[in-house]
Formats: structure tokens, C-alpha cells, sequence
């Protein structure tokens, strides 16, 4: 017997991630302009994550010097660094065995740390109290996700456990779910209503699963990824009725709370609204949200920290959570920091406080500035249409592909939008995600690329995309 025929059917049951040749072409292509291969662009455009460090935004200076003190222990005592910074490290290595962050740390994060998110969350949702017990910081949100899922999750079941989840869906969301043995039940946020949520969606998708799954769960992601779309505050009670009177859990990734930009939008937390809704309510459903240093204004991705704050879970289901959590020891330390250096940012008496200001204010004035010009560029080329951006890291425009390319693609072996995105990758030099990995229906297109970039990198996408897809348009008209 092969080794392959002993990985679990649920591994295999993972969907294929159509990017990968993308990324495979993408790096040949690096390599290439290395050896000074003639192309008609001198570097790669790689907006195919939400990585703002990768895009060119600068990380925040405050943060970068707290962490090389704590790092580097002798910069504490030195005038290399300001007052603040310095204090700081000081009062997060005491927060570490042996005054170390090579340290373990007690399984839900350093207690100093986990009690300053508490108050964070406290403050952020206008004095709903958030206790410190119920928090875990993790190597990240989807992995404090994939913990949660376990618990839902039962791989013996039959029929098989369910989880309602958002079309489109961020692909590793999804791909988590079915390698722990899931079914992923989709629900369509309405792309003519700007990516809405409707509850009446919820019912088909809950009905639409009767015979194949039992569904335990729903899975939200406001602001949206692809779809930046931010939901309101009637929406979410909404879900939260529905949540309730179905008695399934839900899962709130809350990651980009810190990107809204929509003239009318705001970002308010699924606690916030559960408490606002009052008991019953606000003492029975069941919530796990998520958040991570990786998103929003820090950008800190590969410092890899998130957390996740558990509300109204049985003392009990909160033991086998602690259990799961335990079996990696604790977070990156470097991690929790961020986190730290994230809920906790400067105040203005600070030294830190007006570079750090300054700096915040110039990421989301370019964010703000790319916003804009996305969304004009975007709608003026022949067969593309962009629903206004509100929220998150993407730009998630549809592609109203002429037949001849769909074709064509058929003929490669391809989802026509990833034949798009190869042949913009090839002869642009821009690298992007098609949207056939995010779930959508059948004969839609969509491409999905990081906004949170310097504003010259966005001109020039969006000039390389302009220019390619004027002359895609001509060339299968």
C-alpha cells in the first residue's frame, strides 16, 4: 500500500487551489527578470495577498523599536531609543520567564497581554465587559479558527457536520473546514447589493443542506474578504436572530475591524450587537471572534498573532478549547507583542504618539486615495463592473469575459478567469488571485488583488491592467 492511500479522505477532499500555477509561473518569471530576459515590464506586480509590508507600506516605526528592544534587551537601557518605546519593552519581557522571549509562554498568551485585549475589546465596544479568561491569542486567526472548528467539528458523524459559509469565502476558510471532515454549506452574498448579507439566503442554504449535513455553525467575515463589503448593524442582528432560533454557533472574523473607508460605513463587532440586543439573546448565543496583528493599519503578517474572544461557550466545551489551544504550547511571542503593540497603541502625552500618528494617517490616506482610483479605473474598462469598496484588503471586480475567452480557456484546461489572470501575469507582469478559488457560482469571473499598497504601485497596476485588458477585450472580441 502507497503512503498516499493512508492520507486521511478528508485531505483529499480539500479542493485544489487553482492559484498555484500562478505561483509556480510567477516565480519562473522573478527568476527570469533576474537573468535579464527581455519582458515588457522590469519587476513583478505580487498583489495576490494581503500583505501591505509586501506592497511597499512602511512597518510602524513604534512597533519595529519595541520589538527590537525586546529582541535585543541592551537597546533598553541605551538613549539609541525613545522614553516609551523603551518602557514598554521593559514592561512586556517582564511579562516573559526569564525576562526572555524565548520563553514559553501559559497557553492563552502572557496574562498581561490577554487582560490589555480584554480592555481593548472593552473599550472598543463602548463598555461591554469582555473577560480575560474568555480570550486565546494564537499563530494567527486561522488557526484559533481551525481550533474552534475542532471543537464543532465531528468526524464521525453521520450525516456529516456543517458549517455555513459565505460565497464567495476566503479559500483557506473553507479549505480548514474540509480537513477536518466538514461539509461547507454555502450562502451567496448578493453582488448587485454591494456583497450584502440577506438572512433570507441563510434559510435557503440552512433548507438546501437537509440529507447532506447537519449544519452547527455560521461562518461571517465583515469587513469581507474578497468582497470588502461591510455589514450593518440591522444585518448582523439579523444574523444574530437567526443564529439563535436555528441554534447554531457563530463564528465572527473580524480581521480588517481597523480598514473602513465607505463613506457610510462603520465597523461594529458581532459582541457589540449581541450585547446592544440584550438577554435573551446576549446570554445564549454562542460567538467566537477572531482578530490578528497580520491585517489592517500594522500589517505585521509573518509575526503571525491573532486571538480569538469566546462568548457564552458551556465552562466545560471552555476546558477541551484550553486542551486544543495547549497542544502548540503557546503563540509566537513575537506575536503576542504585536498584539500587544495593536490594542495598545501610543497615546498622545507619548513621545511615539506624533510619528506614529503621522505614519498611521499617511497608510490610510494612500488606502483612501487607492480606494478611489480602483474603483473609477475599474468601472470605465469595457466589460469589468467593481461594487463600491467599504472595508478590507481587496479590490474583488467581476469579469464579463467575451465567449471567444471562455472558450479558449476551456480549451487550455482552465477556469476562464484564471486563464485571465495567467495571461495578466504573462504579459503584464501582475500577479493576482482569480476568483474560481473563492467558491463563486458558474459563469461568474471575478480577479481579487491587495489595495493596501504604495500609491505608485497601485498606478502602475492599474496602468499594466489597463493597458492588458483593453488589448484582452480586443483580441476575443
Amino acid at each position: 500500500m502507497s503512503a498516499l492511500q493512508e492520507i486521511s479522505p478528508n485531505v483529499r477532499n480539500m479542493k485544489q487551489i487553482q492559484y498555484v500555477v500562478l505561483f509556480k509561473r510567477a516565480n519562473q518569471i522573478k527568476e527570469e527578470l533576474r537573468q535579464n530576459v527581455i519582458k515588457p515590464y522590469k519587476e513583478l506586480i505580487d498583489v495576490c495577498w494581503g500583505d501591505p509590508h509586501k506592497g511597499g507600506v512602511k512597518p510602524l516605526t513604534f512597533v519595529r523599536q519595541v520589538l527590537a528592544a525586546c529582541l535585543y534587551p541592551q537597546l533598553v537601557d541605551s538613549n539609541k531609543l525613545p522614553v516609551d518605546v523603551r518602557q514598554r519593552a521593559r514592561t512586556l519581557l517582564k511579562g516573559c520567564e526569564g525576562g526572555s522571549v524565548g520563553s514559553y509562554t501559559a497557553t492563552p498568551g502572557i496574562p498581561e497581554i490577554v487582560h490589555r485585549i480584554s480592555e481593548f475589546i472593552t473599550r472598543r465596544d463602548g463598555g461591554t465587559p469582555s473577560h480575560p479568561e474568555n480570550i486565546y491569542i494564537s499563530p494567527g486567526s486561522q488557526w484559533a479558527l481551525q481550533n474552534v472548528l475542532n471543537i464543532l467539528v465531528d468526524r464521525e458523524a453521520s450525516p456529516k457536520t456543517g458549517v455555513l459559509t459565505p460565497l464567495p469565502c476566503y479559500s483557506t476558510s473553507v479549505m480548514s473546514m474540509v480537513g477536518l471532515g466538514a461539509v461547507a454549506v454555502p450562502y451567496s452574498l448578493c453582488e448587485e447589493r454591494g456583497w450584502e448579507l440577506r438572512v433570507e439566503e441563510l434559510h435557503r442554504a440552512l433548507e438546501s443542506a437537509k440529507g447532506v449535513c447537519k449544519p452547527v455553525a455560521l461562518y461571517v467575515i465583515n469587513p469581507g474578504n474578497p468582497t470588502s463589503q461591510v455589514q450593518s448593524r440591522k444585518s448582523m442582528q439579523e444574523v444574530i436572530r437567526f443564529v439563535s432560533e436555528k441554534r447554531l454557533f457563530l463564528l465572527a472574523d473580524e480581521v480588517y475591524q481597523d480598514c473602513v473607508y465607505g463613506e457610510k460605513s462603520e465597523f461594529v463587532s458581532y459582541k457589540k450587537v449581541l450585547a446592544e440586543m440584550g438577554p435573551p439573546l446576549s446570554d445564549t448565543v454562542e460567538l467566537a471572534s477572531f482578530h490578528s496583528a497580520s491585517k489592517g493599519l500594522m500589517g505585521e503578517c509573518g509575526l503571525r498573532g491573532g486571538y480569538v474572544e469566546l462568548v457564552n461557550l458551556d465552562p466545560t466545551i471552555m476546558k477541551y478549547i484550553y486542551t486544543l489551544f495547549s497542544t502548540s504550547s503557546c503563540a509566537p511571542v513575537s506575536g503576542q507583542f504585536a498584539l500587544d503593540l495593536l490594542v495598545n497603541p501610543p497615546q498622545p502625552a507619548d513621545p511615539s504618539y506624533p510619528l506614529y500618528q503621522k505614519e498611521t494617517q499617511c497608510i490610510r490616506s494612500t488606502l483612501a486615495h487607492n480606494v478611489k482610483r480602483v474603483f473609477e479605473v475599474l468601472n470605465s474598462l469595457p466589460g469589468v463592473s467593481c461594487q463600491p469598496l467599504q472595508g478590507g484588503a481587496y479590490a474583488f471586480p467581476r469579469m464579463h469575459l467575451p465567449p471567444k475567452a471562455i472558450q479558449k480557456a476551456k480549451e487550455m484546461g482552465m477556469q476562464p478567469d484564471l486563464y485571465y489572470c495567467m495571461r495578466l501575469l504573462e504579459e503584464a507582469g501582475v500577479l493576482v488571485i482569480p476568483g474560481c478559488d473563492y467558491g463563486l457560482k458558474e459563469g461568474n469571473h471575478h480577479i481579487r488583488f491587495c489595495i493596501i499598497v504604495q500609491k505608485d504601485i497601485m498606478e502602475e497596476l492599474l496602468s499594466r491592467l489597463t493597458s492588458f485588458h483593453t488589448q484582452f477585450m480586443k483580441d476575443f472580441s
